[in-house]
């Protein structure tokens, strides 16, 4: 579904991996692991192509892509339910009805996105996903802002996408109990260039 290789990426002009290799088919899940600030937000924006590598390959037709980053991604002035049909006419893609219990936001489905709490804004931006259509989703810290419930509310939709055919690449520091294979990326930390004294106008 996706293969990487040779990939090298960069935020803010500077590189930050280098040499980023795998490959990912239908039913399997990557989990990034990494300190903060090694650059698992910035690869999986370019496996999302909303950036250009610095070097390298990404194969696999974007059009599968579904990428949910930290922002919510939601029309505050909309329902739950319009946001979620909103989306599914954008992509052309599932059910709103099956995200809806998915989520658990049956409950919910005639407020105004602007008028729910951190954790269900979280739910309904993730209850996106599966109006998409899209086979691979590209997930950054999926987690954040849900309790205990609603991350296994998650993890039991990832774990569907699966079994499916879909696919998934995640940024997350939860253990989900979701079989996958995860990604140290310290390995592929980008060596800064050599700092040169001529740079520095002759200061010490």
């Amino acid at each position: 579904m996706i293969a990487v290789r040779d990939l090298g990426v960069s935020r803010g002009g500077m590189p930050v991996l280098a040499g980023v290799q795998f490959a990912l088919s239908s039913g399997e899940a990557l989990v990034l692991r990494g300190p903060n600030g090694i650059g698992k937000t910035t690869l999986l924006r370019t496996l999302a192509r909303l950036q250009p590598p610095l070097c390298g390959e990404i194969l696999g037709d974007v059009d599968d892509i579904a990428y949910a980053a930290h922002a919510d991604g939601l029309k505050l002035t909309l329902t739950v339910d319009e946001n979620l049909a909103f989306w599914a006419r954008v992509f052309g893609g599932g059910d709103p009805e099956a995200a809806i219990r998915a989520f658990d936001l049956a409950s919910l489905r005639d407020r105004p996105a602007g008028g729910l709490s951190a954790g269900q804004k979280r739910r309904l931006s993730l209850a996106r996903l599966m109006v998409t259509g899209r086979r691979l989703w590209i997930l950054d810290e999926p987690t954040v802002s849900l309790d205990a419930a609603s991350v296994q509310l998650f993890a039991s939709t990832i774990r569907s996408h699966l079994a499916a055919g879909g696919a998934a690449i995640m940024a997350t520091h939860i253990d989900l109990g979701i079989e996958g294979r995860v990604l140290d990326l310290a390995p592929f930390k980008a060596k800064l260039p050599a700092f040169d004294a001529d740079d520095a106008g002759g200061f010490l």
